[in-house]
């Protein structure tokens, strides 16, 4: 890959192509949990921005800038009270859309609060997420119309991982490391036999269909099943920065994981799943014995820092809890326990920013092919033509992407048997794909 290209992919600040291309979509920026009303202010960087975010008395939230426009000291320090929040160094006071309404400093006569604004986002919040939009239109587009994420009681989870946000992203449009990076250890009769990971183990070198969708670019990854049927495990990437992942049960389960990024070098997942069934079995699927293939996940402790949310118990400082002599005896392929620090793990090893040029892509890469390919272009031509990114006011096109895995007439191509799954699988209804009732 050039230099210029990987540059182009990787760089989120104010100005970058990618930056402003991604800046045209609303953005999972952060948990409804983690804001209270008139509670604390909470630290958040978005795209390399220093923001800050909290929820007013009559529960809105604002994300802004940290600085106050006044002498730019941070308004995380300040004091959420009243409808609004308050700067502590002279008390200038901001509501949720960033307009000055007290300025307790300055003489009554020469007050001028009608003139002073914070730089402050428009958000909208949505079963358990709060969403915000960078970009600068008026009126912003509509969120998009990701199943998971419209499906009331929906399971998320957050998990901060220090590299770029494309690397992570990757990992999960590479179904072939499944085969050894998370079950490498396993052998056929380890599963019971309808077992969705079972064909991986199988057969742990897939084939390959990959094409464009409306969406971004979606992939099947196929291989023979021993019961004579094909083994389908399907996925999507979404623009600017979605996955929906093949590991849960394609009838049954909605997936949909944003890596959206903090910074160059940091980035925060949003797992958003819900169904109709046991849950994902990436993360709770068991041998045939009834014993766990995954020991539970653990967080670190939160802290008020930039990058103090979310963040993972195990990282590169005790080398992601890897134990040797369970690598060597079989337990775990990587002597890694948990299947999420097997992911964070690789990534967050590569650096981080990837050195693309030391790369040697192999047939089964094409999906990444394909994607880096498809959010250059995009990316660019809105750079250097002003076209419009895919989806942004056409948000039911991401309602069509569904991911999975299935068994399927192993004579049919991926189109057709993604179409026929898709037509009998659970869909959950677009009830919420209106037009968001902004916080300004």
């Amino acid at each position: 890959m050039q230099a210029n290209d990987s540059a182009d992919l990787t760089r989120v600040g104010p100005g970058t192509a990618m930056g402003q291309f991604m800046r045209q979509y609303w953005m999972p920026a952060l948990m409804s949990s983690e804001v209270k009303a008139d509670g604390d202010p909470v630290r958040l960087m978005l795209l390399g921005e220093k923001l800050v975010a909290f929820r007013d008395s009559s529960g809105r939230v604002g994300i802004m800038d940290h600085r106050c426009p006044h002498r730019c000291a941070s308004l995380f320090i300040g004091r959420n009270e009243e409808g609004g929040i308050r700067c502590v160094y002279h008390g200038w006071k901001f509501d949720v859309e960033g307009r000055c309404v007290d300025m307790p400093s300055v003489p009554a006569r020469l007050d001028f609060k009608e003139k002073v604004h914070a730089k402050a986002y428009k958000t909208h919040e949505r079963n358990g997420l709060i969403w915000v939009y960078m970009g600068d239109r008026a009126v912003p587009p509509p969120l998009p119309a990701i199943e998971a994420a419209m499906i009331p009681g929906a399971e998320i989870w957050c998990l901060q991982r220090s590299c770029n946000w494309l690397q992570a992203l990757e990992g999960d449009i590479d179904t072939s490391h499944v085969g050894f990076l998370h079950v490498g250890s396993l052998e056929p009769d380890d599963l019971e036999e309808n077992h969705p990971m079972r064909p991986t183990v199988l057969n742990r070198a897939p084939e390959y269909e990959v094409s464009n969708a409306d969406w971004g670019t979606m992939y099947g990854a196929f291989r023979p099943n021993d019961d004579g049927q094909m083994s389908w495990r399907v996925a999507h990437f979404m623009f600017p920065f979605w996955t929906q992942t093949p590991n849960n049960k394609f009838a049954t389960r909605a997936i949909a994981r944003a890596w959206v990024p903090i910074d160059d070098e940091h980035s925060m997942l949003f797992d958003i799943t819900g169904g109709v069934d046991g849950g994902n079995p990436a993360y709770n699927s068991k041998r045939k014995t009834g014993e766990p293939l995954f020991e539970p996940f653990r967080y670190a402790p939160n802290t008020t820092d930039w990058y103090g949310r979310w963040r993972s118990a195990d990282d590169i400082s005790n080398d992601w809890a890897i134990d040797r002599e369970s690598q060597r005896n079989g337990t775990q392929y990587t002597g890694i326990p948990n299947i999420t620090m097997q992911d964070q793990a690789v990534t967050e090893s590569m650096g981080p920013i990837t050195d693309h040029a030391f790369e040697h892509l192999a047939p089964t890469d094409q999906m990444i092919a394909r994607t880096r390919r498809r959010l250059l272009l995009a990316a660019r031509a809105f750079r250097d033509k002003g076209v419009l990114p895919p989806g942004v006011d056409d948000p039911d096109v991401f309602f069509r992407a569904r991911a999975g895995s299935f068994l399927h007439d192993p004579g049919q191509p991926l189109e057709q048997a993604y179409q026929e799954q898709l037509a009998k699988a659970v869909r959950w209804p677009a009830a919420e794909r209106e037009e968001p009732a902004l916080s300004r």
